[in-house]
């Protein structure tokens, strides 16, 4: 699983979608449950987002131009809100379809087939999103990371919907299938205003986190020594890119080809070491 790139997890993902769909398709159309038709809806946002996050990443992963200097790894954001955006139409959907049955509650159909394909879909997800998890901490995607907890979070409704959809097959007491999708889509709202947080808070040049920079900080300590000395550290994340500046401070006798060669040396180390694309500003001690 390590070896795949983000845009064929991402490919595994639309996939899986593809598959799912059919899947919880049929068990709302033998059940007549709209717990399970809220699940299917659930995969069709699945399959919007895996969709648009292989557009994003691919589109991350361009070279930098001339008008994105620094490159385009900021459109992996742009998935993450995306996603959450389809995930609150999906939820509103849902919430309008309980609400019709709860007031006009009707029996349910072949419970036992329809279930089986429910709990095969889910199964499918929780392996893509292993594998999305995997490879999107690999790779530091938001997008993949976003679209594998998704896939989780759909996992988690399906095995509410079945136990919801059960009772009500035991019982007899049809509400309870209508009470399980408005449940199931307050939990996938939740997730979205997750999503849409994360989204916000990258196109926002968040810091990178404690590890990372203290990464950053052993290369620098390295080289803090004949008189150097290093501060004003600061660091931001655009994607799965990582950019910081610091000041350097060296003797100032230093002639400024050695102090070149000392700041080039420390950006190299640095990003060969941290993937960080680090920048240096050369002061006297």
């Amino acid at each position: 699983m390590l070896n795949l790139t983000p845009q064929k997890a991402l490919l595994l993902s639309v996939a899986a979608a593809l598959v799912t769909i059919a899947m919880k398709t049929g068990a709302w159309w033998l059940t007549g449950s709209v717990g399970y038709l809220s699940d299917a809806l659930e995969s069709l946002v699945n399959l919007a987002g895996a969709s648009f996050a292989l557009w994003m990443v691919s589109y991350a992963h361009t070279p930098p131009d001339p008008e994105h200097p620094y490159g385009h790894g900021k459109a992996e954001y742009f998935s993450a809100a995306f996603e959450g955006g389809l995930i609150f139409i999906a939820s509103l959907a849902i919430l309008g379809t309980a609400g019709e049955r709860l007031v006009n509650p009707q029996p349910l159909g072949q419970l036992g087939f329809g279930t089986a394909l429910s709990v095969g879909a889910s199964l499918v997800n929780f392996f893509v999103a292993r594998v999305l998890l995997e490879v999107g901490r690999k790779h530091r995607s938001l997008a993949l990371e976003a679209d594998a907890r998704h896939l989780m979070t759909d996992v988690w409704t399906t095995v509410g919907v079945v136990l919801g959809v059960a009772l009500a097959g035991v019982t007899g007491w049809n509400w309870l299938d209508p009470l399980v999708a408005a449940a199931v889509a307050l939990n996938i709202l939740r997730e979205g205003w997750q999503l849409m947080q994360r989204s916000v808070d990258g196109l926002m040049d968040r810091a990178q986190s404690d590890e990372e920079i203290a990464a950053i900080e052993g290369v620098l300590n390295a080289f803090a020594t004949d008189g150097c000395a290093w501060d004003n550290l600061t660091t931001r994340m655009a994607g799965a890119l990582r950019f910081a500046h610091v000041d350097v401070r060296v003797p100032g006798e230093w002639t400024v080809t050695h102090a070149h060669a000392l700041a080039d040396a420390i950006e190299r180390a640095v990003q060969e070491r941290t993937g960080t694309r680090l920048s240096t500003h050369i002061e006297p001690v």
